[in-house]
């Protein structure tokens, strides 16, 4: 559970803060004392300022530039603090699945409902199918893996352009109907990361396998989502 509306964390940082930071030490405390007891807590790529021009490794100094991000920085403080060899520190980003509101049901409706879609092609990232996750959460629980920070996402890294052609081809649409634009097009509160690709030598280290590539995940997840969304 997480205040994850990031334009709204922007107005209301308190809450997000209470829930971000404060719920997640919460639960930390609880899980201390549960002997033999490991807390898996997901994070986000918000705790990075998105300039980097390489992967961010896990051990690079997190510099969040949104209240989302400051809010979410701080539950990992909290959980590193409260659970020093038992917390389990998961980051994901361009979180997408079959359920709820995300990025691909988007755009899967707007292929249907419009002739052109303009997206960004200056945000940088790697597209995670929420399944994927979900499995490696499960194998880092099961896994005799050092407590630390681990990244997850899928491998790989495209804009939100390139992403989103992949997401027509992929649904029968033609990719030529997305049209490039860039960030100054939407103004929104809240700063968006430019750069938010994640580096996983931390699976390495624990002995487990990174994620596959977020091309391959999509040609899994997309015309699954694609089918979801089709009225019958």
């Amino acid at each position: 559970a997480a205040f994850t509306a990031v334009d709204a964390a922007e107005d209301d940082e308190e809450t997000a803060h209470a829930i971000n930071a404060l719920g997640a030490g919460l639960i930390a405390e609880a899980v201390a004392q549960l002997p033999d007891t490991r807390l898996l807590h997901v994070s986000t790529d918000y705790v990075f300022d998105g300039n980097a021009d390489d992967p961010y490794a896990e051990d690079t100094q997190p510099s969040p530039q949104s209240a989302y991000g400051r809010t979410k920085l701080a539950g990992e403080e909290l959980v590193q603090r409260t659970l020093l060899d038992r917390h389990y520190i998961i980051r994901t980003a361009w979180l997408y699945g079959e359920h709820g509101q995300n990025f691909v049901k988007t755009m899967i409706r707007l292929a249907g409902e419009r002739d052109t879609v303009s997206v960004v092609t200056d945000q940088v990232g790697q597209p995670t199918w929420s399944h994927d996750l979900a499995e490696h959460l499960i194998a880092l629980a099961a896994a005799p893996a050092p407590a630390g920070i681990y990244h997850g996402t899928n491998s790989g890294q495209c804009s939100w352009y390139e992403f989103t052609r992949e997401i027509f081809s992929l649904i029968g649409a033609d990719p030529d109907r997305v049209l490039p634009t860039d960030s100054s097009a939407f103004s929104r509160p809240a700063p968006r990361p430019s750069f938010s690709v994640l580096g996983h030598d931390g699976w390495q280290r624990a002995g487990l396998a990174p994620m596959r590539s977020w091309r391959e995940a999509a040609a899994e997840a997309v015309p699954r989502i694609a089918k979801q969304s089709t009225p019958d």
